[in-house]
């Protein structure tokens, strides 16, 4: 009997401890608390149709079931090939995916000298607290501003044969849009160089694999409504009549150009409704540079500051579910609900994980563990709950941050040991892209009936 009992206690202690196990798993999967707006000097980088219904509205259901998981692979077949271009979509794309995307990596070979691979790492506000932490530079190409290592190791963005094999990752996860990230001719972020010269190379590009292109524009010293409207210009008639040129059709059948912008918040909104307004002082409402622009919601009271600037949409960037009132996934259907009652496009913001403690080496409350995928397949689960539009992927190259889904590979050196995707294979996040597109054609379909 007591021999029984013991047999007992130890199951019951067992099965404790698995259950344990698997909430403490599971915690990543849910948003962190206290975290509701962007964090002071965080500061990530990437760091109308005239009033009308853009898109009929329907009412949002209970969510759909999830496509089937994926199969891990051994290490030997996940290490073999990892450098090899993704095939290509036998089935295309989806102009409902949208992916962002950067072209501000550089290396010696094409651009004399490393660029952003060797991020600095941004010291923490406080100076108490950032006194706990390393700084200076990273230094590549073993040592690299990022928490994976990419399949094509530290490459250039001005490299064509890397372009090349983008547009083919691109194609295989079945993204119909890149967001390419873009200043204006001769800016740059902080650790990069100018890189709107490439601009006509990724069109024509993306042309040879059916993606559109449209643009996400950064912010940058002095923007504002006036210089954004010079930006709007310059795009479209130097880049509006190119074929891979991103167009959304509105619900009256209208081709409209769409712009995403950052940090829309920081100009404020009486500023832009002269711009986006019918009514402004330099409106490009009815002219032939209207667009669909859509606004970067990071705090809740800034729903209504998108709507009073004249934007026609929102989106919600980053990766990290509970950073950000508009990042969290349990805030998505009130804001799917708000965009519905005053006809604006939602086009909530998913991604694989967070991980920037490489270059923000004080922030690992913000990261967000991938879980072998769960963790973006929570997301899109959660975005396609609302019945979204579009859906939006941060991202497909942002490695300082570990939002990435463009392929890595294991890799170890003297210093340091990068994450990576095993036991998968490096195309892990394509293919789950690819499953969750042909998943979310087939709900949308059904939303239509």
């Amino acid at each position: 009997m007591v021999r029984l009992r013991r047999r007992a206690c130890l199951a019951l202690f067992l099965c404790a401890l698995f259950v344990f196990g698997t909430l403490m798993a599971l915690r990543t999967l849910k948003p962190s608390d206290g975290f509701s707006a962007l964090a002071p000097g965080l500061d990530p980088e990437p760091d109308l149709e005239l009033q009308q219904p853009l898109a009929a509205r329907r009412r949002a259901g209970a969510g759909a079931a999830s496509p089937p998981p994926l199969a891990p692979r051994s290490t030997e077949e996940t290490r073999g090939g990892a450098a090899a271009a993704a095939a290509p979509a036998p089935d295309g794309v989806y102009s409902a995916l949208h992916a962002f995307y950067y072209t501000w990596y550089g290396t010696p070979r094409f651009d004399s000298r490393y660029l952003h691979w060797d991020h600095v790492m941004v010291a923490h506000w406080d100076p108490k607290i950032s006194a706990s932490y390393p700084k200076g530079r990273h230094s590549p190409p073993d040592d690299l501003g990022a928490s994976f290592y990419p399949a094509l190791g530290p490459y250039s963005s001005r490299d064509p044969a890397v372009l090349e094999d983008h547009m083919n990752q691109l194609r295989a996860a079945a993204i119909g849009v890149m967001v390419l990230s873009w200043y204006p001719p001769g800016l740059a972020d902080d650790n990069g160089e100018p890189s709107e010269s490439l601009v006509p190379f990724i069109l024509d590009a993306a042309h040879r694999y059916t993606i559109k292109v449209t643009f996400h524009i950064q912010p940058y010293k002095g923007r504002d409504d006036n210089t954004v409207h010079k930006n709007v210009k310059y795009i479209l008639d130097r880049y509006g009549t190119h074929e891979a040129f991103y167009r959304y059709k509105t619900s009256t059948g209208r081709s409209l150009p769409l712009f995403y912008i950052y940090d829309s918040y920081l100009t404020p909104p009486e500023a832009w409704a002269s711009l986006l307004t019918p009514s402004g002082s330099h409106s490009l409402r009815n002219t032939p540079y209207d667009a669909i622009f859509i606004a970067l919601l990071v705090e809740e009271g800034h729903k209504h500051d998108i709507l009073a600037a004249g934007y026609d949409g929102i989106y919600t960037y980053f990766a990290s579910n509970g950073f950000s009132y508009g990042s969290s996934h349990q805030n998505w259907k009130a804001i799917k609900a708000f965009c519905d009652s005053n006809n604006l496009l939602f086009i909530p913001s998913v991604g694989p994980g967070y991980i920037d403690t490489s270059i923000r080496p004080w922030n690992n409350h913000n990261t967000r563990h991938r879980v072998n995928g769960k963790y973006y397949e929570t997301a899109l689960q959660a975005a396609l709950t609302v019945r979204p539009e579009i859906v939006s992927i941060t991202s497909f190259n942002e490695w300082h941050e570990g939002t990435q889904i463009e392929k890595a590979v294991p890799k170890k050196t003297s210093a340091r040991l990068y994450l990576d995707y095993l036991p998968h294979q490096p195309d892990m996040y394509l293919e789950l892209t690819r499953r969750w597109a042909e998943h979310y054609s087939k709900e949308k379909e059904q939303w239509l009936m």
